[in-house]
């Protein structure tokens, strides 16, 4: 599985984010902080607010912040957000229905990776991933 830098920018738009709980960022503060194109920034944080992961103000003060705490949030959210399901290989996507799958011998391994997967992104909150590095703030 590759990640997208559309899946590396979300990832890192709701750390910024997560950075300052109790504000409302413009995108521009975080295209700045972040150097991440304003307009792609735009196109990334439509699906996250359309997922409820991040709400948005429009106005002079407006901005975005997170939905939820960072605490609440998982790396799997964010990333299926953004990309849809989240699958090793495309025969294992729920709108599938691969011909082969009663007769292939590789299925269980794939199923097994694909597992492992989501349950990691799904066992990593925002909190947490901030903290992996040491960069959380306050």
């Amino acid at each position: 599985m590759k990640f997208s830098t559309r899946d590396r920018y979300a990832l890192r738009l709701m750390s910024e984010l997560a950075n300052r709980p109790d504000s409302l960022v413009p995108l521009k503060d975080i295209s700045d902080a972040q150097d991440i194109s304003l307009k792609y920034l735009e196109q990334i944080v439509t699906p996250l607010t359309k997922a409820g992961l991040v709400v948005s103000v429009r106005g002079a003060q407006g901005g975005y912040r997170l939905a939820r705490p960072d605490t609440e949030i998982t790396a799997g959210e964010i990333l299926r957000a953004v990309e849809g399901e989240l699958t090793a290989i495309p025969c294992l996507g729920s709108d599938i229905d691969c011909p082969r799958r009663g007769q292939c011998q590789t299925l269980h391994f794939w199923t097994g990776l694909n597992d492992v997967i989501n349950e990691y992104v799904d066992s990593v909150s925002l909190a947490r991933l901030r903290t992996m590095n040491g960069a959380a703030k306050g």
